[in-house]
């Protein structure tokens, strides 16, 4: 992710703008008026050649699958997220609430995780053929984690 990069965060949904404010929400349809500008809004590693137990548990890993299993021969890419290196715990008190998918930095997607029944994970089936996707979870207790892939 570039440094001089905005970002501008929903605060009824927690959903994250980059460079540009919008009109509205892609998630909730909340106004322009309800983002605010935070530089922070994403937890970076403190040395990402060297992680710790808690950044390995936040930082999604992404996978491109370029044989889609769902939609064979539909010019689709499959997009696997996984919380963490070392799996992320999803328990009633501390669990991934939900995974943001980008694609150059532009919204596309949102899965929602329920704690104790879902894994740490989700997967997308994509037509785009380029670009980079990004995957942004929130931990309900540790914040937002950023993981990219090329596709």
């Amino acid at each position: 992710m570039e440094c001089s990069m905005k970002l501008y965060v929903c605060s009824k949904c927690g959903h994250i703008e980059f460079n540009d404010l919008p009109d509205a929400c892609l998630v909730c349809g909340a106004g322009a008026g309800d983002f605010a500008e935070d530089a922070d809004a994403i937890n970076k590693p403190a040395d990402a050649a060297d992680l710790t137990e808690a950044e390995k548990k936040h930082i999604p890993q992404v996978v491109v699958v370029r044989e889609c299993g769902l939609i064979p021969g539909g010019g689709c890419y499959d997009v696997h997220v996984k919380v963490g290196e070392i799996e992320h715990v999803m328990e009633p008190n501390h669990y991934i609430k939900y995974i943001d998918y980008y694609l150059d930095n532009k919204f596309i997607s949102r899965v929602w995780l329920s704690p104790e029944v879902c894994h740490p994970a989700a997967g997308l089936h994509l037509k785009a053929q380029s670009g980079t996707i990004s995957a942004i979870e929130n931990c309900n207790k540790h914040g937002n984690w950023l993981g990219q892939a090329e596709l």
